[in-house]
């Protein structure tokens, strides 16, 4: 769990036929709670839940991305959608009074029966919005904003004795090898992608990636790449701003479910499932923040 946060990436070991073609819109991870009851006793009982907003639908993994894969070079999870997380909330009823409604809370139990291969469920996802404290209106907005939702990391749901690691956004490597080798792969694509469309491009890195242009045209490019899912990406103070800026024309550039092969003290990458957005300017509703400055008082 704490690997799928930290890349915003959850997988399945099995197909279904259902996944094809769902477009599920939330997800939740539940623990606390045995689920090798009978239903009239896992109603009396009380659960924490990981609320997400899906923001990839299923797609079939063509890279290894969690540890267990990328150790054996082998696809164990196929079934890889992205996640957003939204909120933690404690000790949820699962009664049929409760957020989740009877047939969601008989689906988690069931999942957990079945190596935790998720069950897809019709249900509103409004109580658990309101459980979440989460200020949406999902009837008639169908949207939440990530600025109102509080979030939650992979720290906040280690055990209590674990090792620290590396805490970062979705797609984050903490070997800076492994990491530069995914930034290049997905500068590589993004450069051969505007140079197939005729443009000339210049690698830059600051104060954004790529500078390219096309006559008398002109685009700026940031480019982001991950193992996982395409689901969100770290952005610096400077990157929002230069994309805001109406002087500027800006597009974003994102490859995610990148194969990266370790070969000897050299990594090798290749593949990778492109998202690009062109004059790209990030709203206010889609950014969360991930630290903040603090001003020291006069001393």
């Amino acid at each position: 769990m704490q690997y799928g946060i930290e890349t915003r990436s959850w997988g399945f070991p099995l197909w279904k036929p259902e996944y094809r073609f769902a477009r599920p819109r939330f997800a939740v991870l539940a623990t606390g709670a045995g689920p090798r009851v009978q239903l009239d006793a896992w109603t009396t009982k009380t659960i924490t839940l990981y609320l997400f907003e899906v923001r990839e639908n299923f797609y079939e993994a063509r890279a290894p991305h969690w540890p267990d894969e990328e150790a054996e070079n082998a696809i164990k999870y196929p079934v890889r959608f992205g996640i957003e997380p939204l909120a933690v909330l404690k000790d949820v009823s699962l009664a049929e009074d409760g957020p989740l409604g009877l047939t969601a809370s008989d689906a988690i139990r069931v999942s957990g029966t079945q190596r935790g291969i998720g069950l897809l469920v019709d249900m509103d996802p409004q109580p658990l919005l309101d459980a979440a404290g989460i200020p949406a209106n999902w009837s008639q907005e169908q949207t939440v904003p990530l600025n109102r939702a509080p979030g939650f990391t992979a720290e906040q749901v280690k055990p209590p004795k674990a090792a620290k690691a590396p805490s970062g956004g979705a797609g984050f490597v903490s070997d800076p090898k492994k990491r530069k080798a995914i930034e290049l792969h997905a500068e590589d694509m993004a450069v051969a992608h505007y140079e197939r469309q005729g443009w000339a491009v210049e690698r830059l890195g600051k104060p954004y990636d790529l500078h390219c242009t096309r006559g008398r045209e002109e685009r700026r490019v940031e480019v982001k790449g991950t193992t996982g899912a395409a689901t969100s990406v770290d952005l610096t103070i400077n990157e929002v701003e230069h994309a805001r800026d109406p002087q500027n024309t800006v597009d974003l550039f994102v490859v995610s479910d990148i194969k990266v092969h370790l070969e000897i003290d050299n990594y090798t990458t290749s593949g990778g499932r492109i998202l690009h957005l062109h004059d790209w300017a990030p709203a206010e509703e889609d950014l969360r923040p991930r630290s903040f400055e603090y001003r020291l008082p006069f001393a």
